[in-house]
């Protein structure tokens, strides 16, 4: 790579440097890399399985609500880079055209009656296995906010962008132990905890947790 190239910074390291100092140290060594490892195999495993179901699911949305099938939404990953996560679609079109970014709700009024019950069994989040696959996230981890948010969140609570000293994952800690629901600053906490006491077993179990949560009907509101 040529010393020009190095040196122009993209778009993902302008919004990058701006959590430089609030994130803190991040997780590295040979502990991510067997995540990684653990990552790749499961996920094509996960994405395997799950195909079948995201078409039943994808007929369904086309046949219900008007509209794209998937959704592409930016989202704040490792060390404050920015990506697209890739989500069946659950909420009415243009459902923050008049409000922008809001944080989840209980009985969230922007959600069609199939995206309630994919968010209910998480089926709206099996395409991010492709996600994991590209090393943008990782199967168990903080769930990744949007830029409009994390900026937010920030400002309120010092220990939220420390969140990002690790890949997001699908599913993880806090979901498990709140939903999608769970206000910030408790996401916070159960994230921050997660990162401090990483490891697969750790993740295993998280993804146990989640399979008992949405077998048990308990997911998301």
């Amino acid at each position: 790579m040529h010393e020009a190239e190095i040196n122009q910074p993209t778009a993902n390291d302008e919004y990058k440097y701006e959590f430089i100092g609030k994130i803190g140290v991040p997780v590295t060594g040979w502990r991510m890399d067997l995540k990684r490892f653990f990552d790749l195999t499961v996920g094509l495993f996960g994405l395997a399985l799950s195909v079948p179901i995201m078409i039943v699911f994808s007929i369904l949305i086309k046949l219900t609500s008007k509209g794209p099938v998937f959704y592409k939404q930016e989202r704040v990953g490792w060390m404050g880079t920015t990506f697209d996560v890739i989500k069946l679609r659950s909420m009415y079109q243009d459902a923050e055209a008049q409000t922008g970014a809001v944080w989840a709700q209980k009985n969230d009024p922007r959600v069609t009656p199939i995206g309630r019950l994919m968010r209910k069994t998480r089926i709206d989040e099996l395409p991010q296995f492709w996600n994991v696959l590209k090393g943008e996230m990782s199967l168990v981890g903080p769930r990744p906010e949007r830029p409009e948010l994390t900026e937010k969140f920030s400002a309120q609570y010092h220990e939220f962008p420390k969140r990002l000293r690790t890949i997001p994952g699908i599913t993880g800690y806090a979901q498990i132990n709140g939903g999608y629901d769970i206000t910030p600053k408790a996401k916070c906490q159960f994230d921050n905890h997660y990162i401090e006491h990483f490891s697969i077993w750790f993740d295993i179990k998280m993804l146990v947790g989640t399979v008992k949560v949405i077998f048990s009907g308990d997911g998301a509101r």
